[in-house]
């Protein structure tokens, strides 16, 4: 993937003024010194030498990474955006993917993803949630109840699974002054 990108980029970083020497200079040392296994100092020392043009360096250093692999060239580019992020951002491989739209995802695919329950299995479940935080919340327990909130914990036990059945039974077995 990033061998063919370095192949499409390559004509756009060697065209001249596209680095300053100084950009090139960095992104072989980060090369050579933080991937010692990418650029060896001999290759380094060759790729940086001052009397040989820029773009003829540029060029064989670029040839020299596509050669080499795959990781070599992902390297590279991340030197290139450490160094040169304005240069990066432009390069005419990004622009390409940037220009790939997504797939398109069928309104099937979509609900599967979302959730496979559906919308009445939300609407249940919070409903189930709200009345029993508006339950709880309005059921003092100083003031003398009738029982409505145990029926109701009562019927709910019902539909929820083993722990909250225990949790909402024992809720009504306590007697009402012990709350």
């Amino acid at each position: 993937m990033y061998r063919e990108r370095l192949l499409q980029d390559t004509p756009y970083l060697t065209k001249s003024g596209r680095l300053s020497e100084r950009v090139a200079d960095r992104i072989i040392l980060q090369l050579n010194r933080v991937y010692p296994q990418i650029l060896s100092n001999k290759e380094a020392e060759r790729f940086r030498n001052p009397q040989t043009p820029l773009r003829t360096r540029l060029s064989d250093l670029l040839k020299h990474l596509h050669r080499n692999g795959d990781r070599e060239c992902q390297e590279f580019y991340r030197a290139l955006r450490n160094n040169a992020d304005k240069i990066y951002a432009t390069l005419p491989s990004r622009e390409n993917i940037q220009r790939v739209e997504p797939a398109e995802i069928s309104a099937e695919q979509e609900k599967i993803i979302l959730n496979d329950r559906g919308p009445l299995y939300f609407l249940a479940c919070f409903s189930a949630a709200a009345g029993l935080a508006f339950l709880l919340y309005y059921n003092n327990p100083e003031m003398k109840s009738n029982g409505s909130a145990r029926k109701v914990f009562g019927y709910t036990a019902i539909g929820f699974g083993r722990h909250i059945k225990n949790i909402l039974i024992s809720f009504l077995e306590e007697p009402l002054g012990s709350q």
